[in-house]
C-alpha cells in the first residue's frame, strides 16, 4: 500500500515548498507549472509568482522575464490568462487553442484592421472602427483563444499593442502536436511535481474533457510511463520511493495559499465541495503539514477582509496551531488587516 506521507514528502520537496528553489530550479518549476498566474486578487498586474516555492524574489525575477519577452502571456486553460516561456508555445498554442471555422463580422473588422495597419491598441482600434472598448475586448480575447493574434505585454502599462501571431511567431506551427500528444508532455511535467494525481486534478488544472484525459492515461499507463491504481496515478519510476518505510522526516509549514496557486488549482474541484460556508469568498486554503485542512473566508474588497477561519482539524489541534496558523493567514492578508475569527469565535 503506497504511504501517504510519503507522497506528501515527495511532493513538498518536489514543488520547492520544503527546500525552496534557487534560479535554476525555479526556471524548471516554472516550466512544469505553466501557465503561471498572478497572486489572486492582490496581484493585478503583477507578474506572475509560484509563492512560498522561492529563496529570492520572484515577482521581480518574473518582471525582468516579462521585460526580456523570456515570458510571454496567452489564453490557455479554459480561456484563462497565463504566463509562458516562448520555448513551450507552440506546445502549449497546440493543447488550449480554440479555433475559429469562420470570422463573425467584428472578428473580421478587427483582424483585418491589425493586417492591414500593423500593431494596434485598443484604443486606436476604437478610432479607427467606432467600436465601443466594451465590444472590442471580447471579440479580441477569441481571436487571442485561436492564436491568431498576440497582446504584447512585456510591462506593466495598459496600453499594449496587438498584434497577427504569425508576425510575432513565424516559426510556430499550430497543429506540431495533437492535443493528446501535447495533453501527454504536459500531465507528465504535471505528476512529476504532484506526484500522485487522479483524472479531476488533470481537468481542475488544465481544463480539458474528461475524454481527452482518459485518452492521454491510457496511452501513457500502456507506454508504462505512469501506474495506476483505483483511479490514481504516479511515476513508474517513483514506485520504489512511495512504497518504501522510511519515515518522514520533513518539517512541512502551515501555509495560506491563494486561488491562483499550483496546488489549488490542482485539487481545485475538492476544495470548492469541501468548504462551503456562507461568507462571500473563499480568500486562501490552507495546507496543514502537507495536506488541506481548512479555508480562510471573507470577502475581497481593496484588502482581503478575513471573517473566520474554518477549519476540519479536531479542536484540539486548532487550539495548539492557532497561533501558526493565523501567522500563516497574516503572511498573505498582511499584518495590518485583521482576522475577525477563529473557528466561528471572536478573536
Amino acid at each position: 500500500m503506497v504511504d501517504k506521507n510519503k507522497i506528501i514528502e515527495l511532493q513538498m520537496e518536489r514543488q520547492c515548498i520544503t527546500s525552496k528553489a534557487d534560479m535554476e530550479e525555479y526556471t524548471e518549476l516554472y516550466r512544469d507549472m505553466q501557465p503561471g498566474q498572478n497572486v489572486y486578487w492582490n496581484g493585478f498586474g503583477d507578474p506572475p509568482s509560484l509563492t512560498y516555492r522561492a529563496d529570492f524574489n520572484d515577482i521581480e525575477f518574473n518582471r525582468e522575464r516579462q521585460r526580456k519577452r523570456e515570458l510571454i502571456k496567452g489564453r490557455f486553460s479554459g480561456g484563462n490568462l497565463g504566463w509562458i516561456v516562448p520555448e513551450d508555445l507552440e506546445l502549449l498554442a497546440c493543447m488550449f487553442r480554440k479555433p475559429l471555422d469562420k470570422l463573425t463580422e467584428r472578428q473580421s473588422i478587427l483582424w483585418e484592421l491589425i493586417e492591414k495597419e500593423g500593431p494596434m491598441t485598443i484604443q486606436q482600434m476604437k478610432e479607427n472602427t467606432g467600436m465601443l472598448v466594451k465590444e472590442i475586448t471580447p471579440v479580441l480575447h477569441r481571436l487571442q483563444e485561436a492564436f491568431l493574434i498576440y497582446e504584447d505585454q512585456y510591462d506593466g502599462e495598459w496600453d499594449r499593442g496587438w498584434y497577427r501571431f504569425p508576425e510575432m511567431f513565424p516559426d510556430i506551427d499550430l497543429l506540431k502536436y495533437s492535443k493528446t500528444e501535447a495533453l501527454k508532455i504536459l500531465i507528465k511535467r504535471f505528476v512529476y511535481r504532484n506526484v500522485m494525481f487522479d483524472a479531476q486534478m488533470v481537468k481542475s488544472f488544465f481544463k480539458v474533457s474528461a475524454k481527452e484525459i482518459k485518452k492521454a492515461l491510457t496511452e501513457l499507463v500502456t507506454e508504462e510511463v505512469l501506474k495506476e491504481s483505483n483511479g490514481e496515478y504516479l511515476l513508474k519510476s517513483d514506485l520504489e520511493f512511495v512504497y518504501s518505510k522510511n519515515a518522514c522526516q520533513v518539517k512541512i509549514p502551515v501555509l495560506a495559499m491563494h486561488r491562483n496557486d499550483f496546488l489549488v488549482k490542482s485539487y481545485e474541484h475538492v476544495l470548492k465541495g469541501k468548504y462551503t460556508h456562507s461568507y462571500p469568498d473563499s480568500l486562501y486554503y490552507l495546507l496543514i503539514d502537507g495536506e488541506f485542512h481548512g479555508v480562510v473566508a471573507g470577502k475581497f474588497r481593496y484588502t482581503p477582509e478575513v471573517e473566520d477561519v474554518i477549519l476540519d482539524i479536531s479542536q484540539e489541534q486548532a487550539e495548539l496551531r492557532k497561533d501558526e496558523i493565523l501567522r500563516a493567514i497574516h503572511v498573505m492578508c498582511g499584518e495590518e488587516n485583521s482576522i475577525k475569527r477563529y473557528q466561528g469565535e471572536e478573536i
